[in-house]
């Protein structure tokens, strides 16, 4: 078989097929070995992603497929929308296939636990759809049936295999790209401000604590804090020693009253 046949006779079988088609299948159709297959397969694959073609053929769930371009996804699903009303699934149905998507196998019982709530008519109605399919029975008390996401659930979303799911961490970077960086985050209450600033404050003395230290202080030395503490003494040294010079020496000195200060000032200068 030339390689133009073989191309075209890959092409046929990929476009005949329901399901993915995998390399052992189309060797054993094409009667050829894998090596070549494969070659030609490559050749196929690079020849759909034209600008020109309307489909591709893409590798998924272990095999190849045709699939529709996607900048042609709004005419195609206006033509199928035509035909037949679209498959959708409820928000409790979305939910229990991705618990089942990472954490499959996975019985019902523990998929229950997961969300809450029994979920006995989503699992049903999941494998009426043919999204999941069951992968034996756990062996515990009980036997609980394990269930699994399906070939139809790879074809669906577009995927290879279970690897390309996205990560916990890949949804983290989405939300953190679409919120932005502040957005979603709850703003800080008066409360939780307060609750800061005094934590902040832990380790620092407060200004009564501060203001009652100078009298711990002068009461462990000895000294007095009462209404008749000397000028000197309440004030700073500078003021102080302005105070004492202000002062006739008689009146700091004795301690006698002003006026007789002032009439031994008139007596001196009598007598002289």
């Amino acid at each position: 078989m030339s390689p133009q046949d073989l191309t075209s006779a890959l092409e046929a079988i990929i476009y005949a097929a329901d399901e993915p088609v995998t390399l052992d299948q189309m060797a054993k159709s094409v009667e050829a070995e894998k090596p070549e297959v494969r070659g030609a397969l490559d050749a196929l694959v690079a020849l759909s992603q034209a600008p020109d073609r309307g489909v591709e053929i893409r590798k998924v769930a272990g095999g190849w497929k045709m699939y529709t371009k996607p900048q042609h996804h709004d005419v195609v699903r206006k033509f199928i929308k035509s035909l037949r009303p679209p498959v959708r699934l409820t928000m409790p149905a979305l939910e229990t296939l991705a618990v089942i998507a990472y954490k499959q196998p996975v019985t019902g019982p523990e998929i229950n636990e997961i969300r809450g709530v029994n979920c006995g008519g989503v699992l049903k109605t999941l494998l009426e759809k043919r999204l999941i399919t069951t992968a034996g029975r756990k062996p515990v008390i009980g036997r609980p049936i394990l269930y699994r996401t399906s070939k139809d659930f790879l074809m669906r979303f577009g995927l290879s295999d279970l690897e390309e799911l996205p990560s916990l961490k890949e949804f983290e970077q989405l939300a953190q790209a679409a919120l932005g960086n502040d957005d979603g985050i709850a703003p800080i209450e008066p409360e939780d401000r307060a609750r800061e600033a005094q934590s902040g404050s832990e380790g620092q003395p407060t200004p009564e604590k501060t203001a009652e230290t100078p009298k711990v202080a002068a009461a462990a030395a000895g000294a007095t804090t009462s209404s008749a503490t000397p000028v000197a003494e309440t004030l700073g040294p500078e003021t102080s020693s302005t105070t004492d010079s202000s002062l006739p020496e008689s009146s700091t000195e004795s301690g006698t009253p002003e006026t007789e200060s002032a009439e031994e000032m008139i007596s001196g200068a009598d007598g002289d």
